[in-house]
């Protein structure tokens, strides 16, 4: 396969994410007071229990496990190379002091990569899935070969990546990818720069 297809599932964004857990009950507690996840109604039709959350674009479902018991053992070694879902904060001191307050156990890390840095906290939900807070919309998002057009380099959370689609001529000419920068949001200072 030669370069990349521009989308050809028509995907939209992401919806959800599900978590098999041994306690909806408890991993709903940590959902909506750690992460600020609210809860949403649920299809009454389903047959199993769990729950819907919702907030910052998309949906967490928390699905009850039929066997708990048998669910893989919880690593107490919080590893940032695990898979895990990663979250975009506004203030790494002000995530870091409540972990802390709500005496979460978390790692640390920082990748430094062109002068520029990005702070991580990792952390495990109740079920032992790794969650990420970081300031990652520091670290510019660069597109991979040459796509050809004009591209702006800018900052994830400051981005707003439109796909247009030109016309299509005998020719066959392909779609092309805009990136427009949206205005500058104020970054805490308190992780910058790199020293």
């Amino acid at each position: 396969m030669e370069g990349r297809a521009e989308n050809p599932l028509l995907l939209k964004s992401v919806n959800h994410i599900s978590l098999v857990c041994r306690s909806v009950e408890k991993s709903l507690d940590f959902y909506q007071n750690v992460l600020g996840f609210f809860s949403i109604r649920r299809p009454g039709s389903f047959d199993f229990e769990g729950a819907w959350l919702y907030n910052y674009g998309m949906g967490i479902h928390l699905l009850q496990s039929e066997d708990p018991d048998n669910m893989p053992k919880i690593s107490l070694q919080i590893n940032p190379k695990d898979n895990h879902i990663s979250f975009q904060c506004e203030s790494m001191a002000t995530v870091e002091k409540k972990l802390k307050e709500m005496k979460i156990e978390y790692a640390q890390s920082r990748v430094e990569e062109g002068g520029i840095c990005v702070d991580q906290l990792f952390f495990h939900d109740p079920d032992g899935s790794m969650i990420e807070i970081c300031n990652c919309d520091n670290l510019p998002v660069i597109p991979l070969g040459g796509g050809g057009g004009d591209t702006t380099l800018c900052s994830r959370i400051n981005c707003n990546v439109q796909q247009q689609q030109q016309l299509q001529q005998a020719a066959g000419q392909i779609k092309q990818q805009q990136v427009t920068c949206l205005p500058s949001i104020p970054i805490n200072e308190e992780y910058l720069p790199c020293a």
